[in-house]
């Protein structure tokens, strides 16, 4: 099974980056343009320099953002901005945040991981990764030769024995950097290096399969990194770094485990194609109607909201149109019905997600949307708020907004057990993994 193992992190020096906050980011892809300055703006030190540097038009193949990622590492490695861990250690996190307006905590454990190929069975994926991300991830990596954004990876744990070790073990300790981010959520951090410590975590670990939460660009792009190290150092010792990839393991049983939905948001949708929906939708959903006047609005959208989230998973979609004073609520009369409109490419779990109804019944059947424009992203749009999703819409920047329940961890697993793939955009790990708190380095 997975092999996890201490390292000797880089972490910012608290002497000369005095404010963890100014620093760290999220990980790279869910950065906007717009974040992106501001991270600039926010720290000459801040990380986006490293995981999402800003181009130029004078970029040639050696000097880019790549290159300039490798230079500020260096210059901050060389002043002491960053520090090496003088010891191999597992960093223990925990992050206080809200959801729902209700205080929650999740515990995650960071270390390093052997790198196995997928069919190897040990650790296991759920989405599908995209050619032009991972090969502009590679360059970075050979340019800069570090992790910067660990893999968020779930730990399957239905005795409780590992959050329950991480919980005592963070209970006995002073953490040795806590701080709170911009967006108000609470880090904590705790050096675990006293080997009996260390042993235990290894022992709670060592039979387990791994499932990637968040991550799967970054991980095969480790594994293509290590590759093309092994094809310059055919003689690379079986414990080089580059065998390795930095991982933050979150237990299966935390209760702060969350992931949201992805709702979508349709343009160049019409009317028509919508009244059609309705109608050639009625052998499969029950559908009910919340009409509404203009000043019944927003009594109406808390209804439907409230209906949505005591649904359950699985068994229901809402939708929201533009000029329509109406909202409307579909619920699935019967899974078996999808047998013979799925056909065997489509296995029983991925059946029972919100996101496969919508994507091969209601998108594909339904409106008729080819792959080349479910792929479109000025066509389609994803947000995990219903609220803004129903906003948008209703301000007439989308025609039309699908609104879903979130998919469960147990969903997640039962997929990535049978070697299956969601479809994109099945799940949304909130909050994100933040970057910058650790790094992991690629070289001995």
């Amino acid at each position: 099974m997975a092999e996890v193992i201490p390292f000797r992190g880089i972490f910012y020096n608290p002497d000369k980056v005095n404010n963890l906050a100014d620093v760290i980011t999220p990980p790279f892809d869910v950065i906007s343009d717009t974040e992106q300055e501001e991270f600039y703006t926010r720290s000459p030190h801040n990380v986006v320099r490293l995981i999402l540097g800003k181009t130029s038009a004078d970029d040639t193949p050696s000097h880019n953002p790549h290159s300039r990622a490798a230079d500020y590492l260096q210059n901050w490695l060389a002043d002491r901005s960053l520090v090496r861990d003088t010891a191999p250690a597992f960093y223990l996190t925990t992050l206080d945040f809200t959801i729902d307006n209700r205080p929650v905590t999740r515990s995650g454990l960071i270390a390093v991981v052997r790198l196995a190929p997928f069919d190897a069975g040990i650790i296991l994926p759920h989405e599908r990764t995209f050619t032009n991300v991972k090969s502009e991830r590679l360059a970075l990596m050979k340019a800069c030769h570090a992790n910067f954004s660990p893999i968020f990876a779930m730990v399957p744990d239905d005795a409780g024995d590992f959050i329950n070790l991480t919980r005592h073990l963070s209970a006995q300790r002073t953490p040795g950097i806590a701080f709170r981010t911009h967006d108000g959520f609470y880090h904590k951090l705790w050096r675990i290096v006293d080997s009996d410590s260390v042993l235990k975590i290894s022992a709670a670990l060592q039979s387990r399969k791994l499932y990637i939460a968040d991550g799967h660009h970054r991980y095969e792009t480790a594994l293509n990194y290590r590759n093309w190290v092994h094809a310059g150092q055919p003689d690379l010792s079986d414990g080089h770094p580059a065998n390795f990839v930095m991982m933050y393991l979150c237990s299966m049983a935390d209760p702060g485990l969350v992931i949201r939905p992805a709702h979508r948001l349709l343009r160049d949708v019409s009317s028509s194609a919508i009244d059609r929906l309705l109608v050639v939708a009625k052998p499969y959903f029950e559908i009910e109607t919340i009409s509404f006047s203009g000043s019944e609005r927003d009594g109406a959208l808390e209804r439907f909201i409230g209906k949505l989230n005591g649904s359950g998973i699985g068994q229901s979609i809402g939708m929201a149109v533009k000029d329509r004073r109406a909202f409307y609520y579909l619920t699935l009369k019967n899974s078996s019905d999808l047998n013979d409109l799925f056909g065997p490419d489509c296995p029983g779990p991925l059946r029972q997600l919100d996101v496969t109804v919508l994507t091969r019944l209601i998108f594909t059947e339904f409106l008729e949307f080819d792959q080349a424009r479910l792929d479109n992203e000025k066509l389609i749009d994803y947000t995990t708020d219903a609220r803004e999703a129903v906003g948008r819409v209703h301000r007439g920047d989308f025609d039309a907004c699908f609104i879903l329940n979130p998919t469960s961890v147990q969903q997640v697993r039962a997929v990535a057990d049978q070697g299956l793939v969601m479809p994109r955009k099945a799940t949304y790990f909130y909050p994100k993994v933040i970057t910058g708190l650790v790094i992991n380095p690629l070289t001995s």
